[in-house]
């Protein structure tokens, strides 16, 4: 067996970050955090492994993570070899008759059992669903143009409920359906939003490819609040798929969640610097 080396200073510098956590991981004891993951953090098994990483110590830590998945880029090489032509209204994907089982096929599949299996092999006990199951998330259409794209209409949490006592952490893939039984694709940071609003969730965390909101001069802004988004959408500022994140974000707060966080996802620790420090990460945002 290799000897192993006391590092004084390390040892030191390891002990002192714990005990400022402290307070932190005191704050959110047995509180409920909604996460939305999506961009590199998916793309990436280094990315991937680290932030099952961090899930697992959220657990260990008596705090509730939700994970709520994306899945745009596996999505969009899958239609691409069926020659389905992918096309996106205010940052929403046009899902047609065609695309919507193939759609279903990746996110309810391969990409939430990767996810699953990243969070398991860490230590954890994650638990794969989508949408559909004990109708979790009951959708109506969204918009006509965007063809089977939902908007949940209704959150039914029980199944959630369930594991928040447990030491199992639920992944959902972001497929409803409708009372008449057809199948939605919804937007993930859309179905992350509904559902930490149904479980009046202490915070909802927005993971994406950049470190958060910005103003016009491309400076980070740390801090907004709903006033500030609908500002920043009407002067052009905000556009894209930053569009529905922000809008989440302020059905999330008038709805009853405490804060929404928009935070780069290829940072490291991302979720535990924003949860667990006095720095954060991202922008934060509240009523």
């Amino acid at each position: 067996m290799a000897e192993v080396k006391f590092d004084a200073k390390n040892s030191v510098s390891t002990a002192r970050t714990l005990a400022q956590a402290l307070p932190y991981i005191q704050r959110y004891d047995g509180s409920i955090i909604v996460i939305k993951l999506g961009g590199h953090a998916m793309s990436d098994d280094t990315a991937m492994a680290n932030f099952a990483q961090d899930i697992v110590l959220m657990k260990q830590c008596n705090v509730n993570p939700i994970i709520v998945h994306g899945g745009g880029p596996a999505i969009s090489t899958v239609l691409d070899k069926v020659n389905i032509k992918s096309t996106f209204i205010s940052g929403k994907r046009v899902t047609d008759k065609e695309a919507i089982p193939i759609i279903e096929m990746v996110l309810s599949g391969s990409v939430n059992k990767r996810i699953v299996s990243a969070i398991n092999k860490q230590g954890g006990k994650a638990i794969g669903l989508s949408g559909k199951d004990a109708n979790l998330m009951v959708c109506e259409e969204d918009n006509p143009e965007l063809g089977f794209v939902g908007n949940p209409s209704k959150i039914n949490p029980e199944i959630l409920n369930s594991f928040l006592e447990s030491d199992f952490i639920p992944v959902v893939a972001p497929i409803g359906s409708g009372i008449d039984g057809q199948t939605y694709n919804v937007n993930a940071d859309t179905a992350a939003g509904a559902i930490a609003t149904a479980l009046l969730a202490d915070r909802l965390l927005l993971l994406t490819d950049v470190e958060g909101v910005k103003n016009k001069a491309g400076k980070l802004l740390t801090k907004l609040t709903i006033k500030d988004i609908r500002n920043l959408i009407a002067d052009g500022v905000i556009v894209k798929g930053m569009i529905p994140k922000t809008e989440t974000a302020i059905k999330a707060l008038e709805g009853g969640v405490r804060a929404t966080v928009i935070l780069d996802g290829r940072a490291q620790n991302a979720c535990l610097l924003e949860l667990f420090t006095d720095y954060g990460a991202g922008t934060l945002i509240r009523k």
